[in-house]
């Protein structure tokens, strides 16, 4: 290959990377894990190349996700409340009785988060106070906790029409300030109720009957998906299984320490 050819591609790559890397910025990503080594012509020939992941590339060499970890904040969730105010930034408000915020302990080491409230929380005010409510209630309980030992919320804060989903438009509207009571709290472990819950927490298109069971990984913070307490109302078959979730959330909580 020529020399202006090889020089060329140089300044393309260099240009990709470092427009990928303002895009990184922009995301919040902190830290880049950069390999030095450069595989050998051997190495390259001898296998394909494995399924990378978009958030950090190398100029040389494999591609790595980065090492994120949720930095703990120093916001009170006062101030965040003060933020969303009346909030009217999606249609949501339009049909809602009342703006439904996290409640529960503010240094708790376990939250569970639903999707959005339903009819008695948006009368109430307060997350899962209804039938489902109430057995979320009980599922805590069951692994040696009470609701006020907990942190209690959802990526949505007003009712959706008709108990609907959210739409993705509206989680990603009200998400942002989820994820801002998260890091005031730095939980230990969240637990996310139901399919909508997930994907909009983790990003992830996998439904709840592949991930349950499976901590997964939200910035440092290990995230255990179960089945929704609303489901299991419908389906009471499947409490055994969100009590096999639930204890795996139980049994490392017992094995790490405790936070000052």
């Amino acid at each position: 290959m020529p020399f202006e050819s090889l020089l060329g591609e140089l300044v393309t790559l260099t240009r990709d990377a470092r427009e990928h890397l303002t895009y990184l910025h922009e995301l919040g990503v902190e830290g880049i894990e950069i390999s030095h080594a450069v595989p050998s012509m051997t190495e390259q020939s001898s296998s394909l190349p494995a399924p990378v992941s978009p958030e950090v590339a190398t100029l040389f060499g494999e591609l790595k996700p980065a090492p994120v970890t949720l930095s703990k904040s120093s916001e009170s969730f006062e101030d965040i409340w003060a933020d969303i105010g009346n909030c009217v930034r999606c249609p949501l408000y339009e049909r809602r009785t009342h703006i439904v915020h996290t409640e529960g302990n503010r240094r708790a080491r376990l939250m569970f988060i639903g999707e959005a409230p339903g009819a008695d929380e948006d009368v109430q005010a307060r997350p899962f106070v209804g039938r489902a409510g109430q057995l979320l209630t009980k599922i805590i309980e069951s692994i040696g906790f009470k609701r006020e030992d907990v942190l209690i919320g959802n990526v949505n804060r007003c009712r959706p029409p008709g108990n609907r989903a959210p739409t993705p438009e509206e989680a990603s509207t009200c998400k942002p300030f989820l994820l801002r009571e998260i890091a005031a709290v730095g939980p230990e472990v969240i637990v996310v109720l139901g399919n909508t819950a997930t994907h909009n927490l983790l990003g992830v298109r996998q439904g709840i009957t592949r991930l349950r069971g499976q901590f997964q990984d939200y910035h440092g913070v290990k995230v255990m998906p179960t089945f929704h307490p609303a489901y299991l109302l419908r389906d009471p078959s499947k409490k055994k299984e969100t009590w096999e979730d639930l204890k795996k959330v139980r049994d490392y909580l017992e094995t790490t320490a405790r936070r000052d």
